[in-house]
């Protein structure tokens, strides 16, 4: 089915959706460089007039991928809830972009329509909307996920706790636990990305996370990012592994490169599951994406970035995890040219995750090859926190010296506090509170007991380095 459109006289043919898609989507360097972006500003607004006229029915019976060559277009379409669908059934696009921008669209609706709609709908009506629209109403989704603690609540702001090493050292990276405990950092969750894939140093992080949370009661969760074969085998011989992570990708095919599939993801589930090592829920798993990625893979199918974003999507909403992270600025100015496209993009993922019931958290990040900067970092930063971000980074100093990318810092999330009256999770929160690292409001103590913190924190280093 081909879509068209007349401005002044002049036809605009786009051959497909996937097409209609692609040159609706704001500018970014990654849709240039697969030949997908519109030629020009009159053909990308062309585009947009014309996707504002597609019943969002369209979605479910043209598929950008086909359905048998792909299982995140399987998992999209046999997923689908009809009966969560049913209020928005007769809607266009467009004009779903004004329901959701309407009185109408409360938190409660919001999160039952979620299972009713598919990642192209919610990348389609992002394409129409500006920045302004896409913080409105992601803030008024709210998507609370539990482990150890209780994340997403309205009028917070989680951080994750990021103490990677270039070499894996855990007195290092012990070092940097510490570091982010004593400002607060941590509520989502202590997660170290590790240097290498050698079985014994990654038991001996993940077991150096367990004793730490353990020792000090810190009602918290810790994960290792390795692959989640990694994590199968730590847990198949006895590791207190907390979560389970998995890069993905909106494709098979990208997927496949990352060397998963929705089978292996499903196996993981389970696995973690069956640990019972949640105190208040069982959201075990952790997923990361980035605008770019299939694309990297050349496994896009022709389809824009965004949308393959999007779709990545689906493949997380089906496993029920506790936290989201689209990694905004990491792969780099192939994709995602400069600031004001990585500002984009951030507020998309953030906007298009929440819309589909997702935990979304964001790396506000760039490369150094990036037409970027700190100062980007910080509007996009303020921007997501003020649209109800889950969580953020919290890297020493911002500066990652093992993934070499710069990212937030835990002094940033201090900043979102004070500046928005943002909490941390609440059992974390009361944590620090006995502790007497921060007062009853939330911040942080001047004169506290942060010597005798540190005290305990370091007597649980490991005496050495290395596992």
């Amino acid at each position: 089915m081909s879509y068209r459109h007349v401005i002044d006289g002049t036809v605009w043919d786009f051959c497909d959706l996937r097409t209609l898609l692609a040159k609706a989507s704001p500018l970014r360097s990654g849709d240039q460089l697969a030949g997908l972006a519109a030629d020009s500003e009159l053909e990308r607004m062309a585009a947009r007039l014309c996707l504002a006229e597609v019943p969002l029915r369209r979605f479910l019976h043209e598929a950008l991928i086909p359905y048998e060559q792909d299982e995140v277009t399987r998992l999209i379409l046999d997923t689908h809830d009809a009966v969560a669908f049913a209020p928005v059934a007769h809607l266009t696009v467009g004009e779903l972009r004004d329901w959701l921008l309407s009185e109408r669209a409360t938190t409660a609706a919001l999160t039952q329509l979620a299972p009713g709609l598919t990642p192209e709908m919610v990348a389609a009506v992002s394409k129409l909307m500006r920045n302004q629209d896409l913080i409105l109403i992601a803030r008024r989704c709210e998507v609370v996920t539990r482990f150890r603690n209780t994340l997403g609540l309205a009028g917070t702001l989680s951080v994750r706790l990021q103490p990677n090493h270039p070499t894996d050292d855990l007195r290092g990276i012990a070092a940097s636990i510490v570091d982010g405990l004593l400002y607060g950092a941590g509520d989502a969750v202590i997660g170290i990305n590790p240097a290498s894939d050698d079985p014994r140093s990654l038991a001996a992080q993940v077991r150096m996370l367990d004793d730490i949370i353990a020792g000090l009661e810190i009602p918290t969760q810790s994960c290792v990012l390795t692959h989640i074969t990694n994590s199968l085998r730590m847990i198949e011989r006895g590791a207190p592994v907390d979560l389970v992570f998995q890069s993905i990708a909106g494709t098979q095919a990208a997927n496949a490169s990352f060397g998963i599939d929705l089978a292996l993801l499903e196996e993981g589930y389970h696995a973690a599951r069956a640990l019972g090592r949640g105190s208040v829920g069982q959201n075990v798993m952790y997923f990361e994406t980035g605008q770019g990625s299939a694309l990297s893979a050349g496994a896009h199918h022709g389809v824009d970035q965004q949308t393959c974003e999007a779709r990545a999507y689906a493949v997380a909403r089906q496993f029920q995890p506790l936290l989201v992270n689209t990694v905004v600025g990491f792969i780099g100015p192939e994709y995602l040219l400069d600031g004001k496209q990585i500002i984009r993009a951030g507020l998309e993922d953030h906007f298009c995750g929440k819309l589909l019931g997702l935990p979304m958290g964001c790396d506000v990040c760039y490369t150094n090859h990036a037409q970027a900067d700190a100062d980007d970092m910080d509007n996009l930063m303020t921007l997501l926190a003020a649209a109800g971000l889950t969580y953020m980074m919290g890297v020493p100093g911002g500066d990652d010296i093992m993934l070499m990318y710069q990212s937030s810092a835990f002094h940033d999330a201090l900043y979102l506090r004070r500046l928005l009256g943002l909490r941390r999770a609440p059992e974390f929160e009361h944590w620090l509170q006995r502790v007497s690292l921060v007062d009853a409001d939330g911040a942080l103590l001047q004169h506290g007991r942060q010597p005798e913190m540190m005290q305990r924190l370091l007597e649980r280093m490991p005496p050495q380095a290395g596992p």
